[in-house]
């Protein structure tokens, strides 16, 4: 199983996985009325196209489990994005979609994260209650995430981010880090999870 789950960017996109990705981007799609919202979109579409890779969209929310297995069959890796972590476990959950992805990704399909798509990827989404909005996603109840890794990925922790003051980091390790294991990324790094084991790059 590999995994690269960043905050946001890295340069090792480009040599962990080649060809063709399914790109899921619903973690976004509560930010589509926001005016700051199309460039961040864009940004994280052009990133991967500029580290060579090409872009099959898997939208979560007009896909059928039986849909996103024949995509995910068909591409050489998965690319989750940023955005809502609650609301992105919430469409996981209720598509059913969560199930397949975890069986493709467990069966050797590279899997990359990007804030949000990184958080889905541990144990529990609890962690990040701090930066995200659980209220987006009310009947979601669950927290558990798809468990590929041991890790919480808490992302953004650089404290650059107007919206994410480093006061929360702070925070989120004071109420949780007794009870989960909590990676804490700044944009441009990333936890990386394949054979040899896990790494901080």
């Amino acid at each position: 199983m590999r995994l690269l789950l960043t905050s946001f960017g890295h340069d090792r996109i480009r040599d962990f996985v080649r060809g063709t990705v399914a790109y899921i981007p619903d973690a976004t799609r509560l930010f589509a009325s926001h005016p700051d919202a199309a460039p961040f979109i864009d940004v994280e579409r052009d990133m991967l196209r500029e580290h060579g890779l090409q872009i099959r969209e898997l939208r979560l929310e007009t896909s059928t489990p039986a849909m996103a297995n024949r995509v995910l069959s068909e591409v050489d890796g998965v690319y989750v994005a940023g955005g809502e972590t609650f609301d992105l476990l919430w469409l996981l959950r209720t598509t059913g979609i969560d199930e397949v992805l975890v069986k493709h990704v467990r069966a050797g399909l590279p899997y990359i994260g990007t804030s949000a798509g990184s958080v889905v990827a541990g144990p529990s989404i609890a962690p990040v209650s701090l930066l995200d909005s659980p209220e987006v996603a009310p009947d979601l109840g669950d927290y558990t995430g798809l468990q590929l890794c041991e890790h919480v990925i808490i992302p953004h922790a650089g404290g650059t981010i107007p919206q994410f003051p480093i006061e929360i980091f702070a925070d989120t390790v004071r109420k949780y880090g007794a009870d989960y294991p909590l990676v804490l990324l700044k944009d441009g790094q990333a936890l990386l999870v394949d054979d040899l084991g896990t790494h901080l790059i």
